[in-house]
């Protein structure tokens, strides 16, 4: 799990920045610290947003997508979403993380079908990522070329869940963020 502690530090970024961004699409009010720091909307491209805002002084850029469909014998969920996250100040970028809304079962991992092509993911918590800089680079890539995702998991008490994302508007809103944040797209 140490090898893997980078990501699950930046979790926790991911979770206040959702709840603020959830706030902001609501039009809840947010703290003064917080609006100093609140995602700014970049553009909707279809099924992807696209942000940037500033974490201790240094640009982020991020897109995130909610699934299509969620499917799953369960009687209570949080939120679902995927992201795509540049950290350029930290030399991190094109971090895909996936927020399932439960917790995953111990040391399980999720199977990613984009289109015909497949994929393996650790767990932690509520969250799943790829091992390396190097999987998620072929995840961007897959998903830029892509149509549909599917991230099939498994919740703590065993629950099996399908979810299913579209891939429409992820190659646009892919770039604006690589634009906004000055780093290259992947190809």
């Amino acid at each position: 799990m140490k090898k893997h502690a980078h990501r699950l530090v930046r979790n926790s970024f991911a979770a206040a920045f959702g709840a603020i961004a959830c706030l902001l699409a609501l039009g809840l009010p947010t703290s003064g610290a917080q609006a100093q720091n609140s995602p700014q909307l970049i553009d909707v491209y279809s099924k992807w947003e696209a942000y940037t805002y500033s974490e201790d002084g240094q640009k982020v850029c991020y897109m995130g997508s909610q699934p299509t469909s969620a499917k799953g014998d369960y009687t209570q969920r949080g939120k679902i979403y995927v992201m795509v996250t540049h950290r350029p100040a930290l030399k991190l970028l094109n971090e895909v993380s996936f927020i399932t809304g439960y917790t995953y079962q111990s040391g399980s991992e999720v199977d990613l079908r984009i289109d015909s092509k497949r994929f393996k993911l650790f767990t932690h918590d509520d969250s799943a990522w790829a091992v390396n800089s190097e999987e998620d680079r072929k995840l961007v890539s897959s998903m830029k070329s892509g149509s549909t995702m599917v991230v099939v998991g498994h919740s703590s008490r065993g629950t099996k869940t399908t979810d299913t994302y579209s891939l429409s508007g992820f190659t646009a809103a892919y770039n604006a963020i690589s634009k906004a944040c000055n780093t290259k797209p992947v190809n």
